[in-house]
């Protein structure tokens, strides 16, 4: 993994394949972390597939889902396709709520 964001108490890594999110996502980090998001999405080779993993983040935040669905943007508009969305179960829940679920390609979850 290598480290592309640490910014108050969220964190952004990367491995060949995926984006993980770890701590919280405020609205003051989630500019700078869609940002270094679409810069790696940006470099991941066309009818490539990604998965993003937000199962680190521990707070329900909008400000996430807002990240996440601008990679999901920014993953079609480049070709890369996004195989897998794993969530944290408050962030699972609020996607839920807001009818979000079907747009994504979400995970199986073990969250009851």
């Amino acid at each position: 993994m290598s480290l592309l964001l640490e910014q108050g108490r969220s964190r952004l890594e990367a491995d060949d394949r995926q984006l993980l999110v770890t701590g919280v996502v405020s609205f003051a980090e989630a500019s700078a972390m869609a940002e270094a998001g679409r810069v790696w999405l940006a470099d991941q080779p066309a009818d490539s597939e990604v998965a993003f993993d937000l199962r680190g983040v521990g707070r329900v935040s909008s400000a996430a889902l807002s990240v996440l669905l601008e990679w999901t943007r920014q993953a079609r508009d480049a070709g890369v396709n996004v195989s897998a969305v794993y969530l944290s179960a408050p962030l699972e829940r609020l996607t839920r709520v807001a009818e979000l679920d079907t747009l994504l390609p979400l995970a199986e979850s073990d969250v009851a």
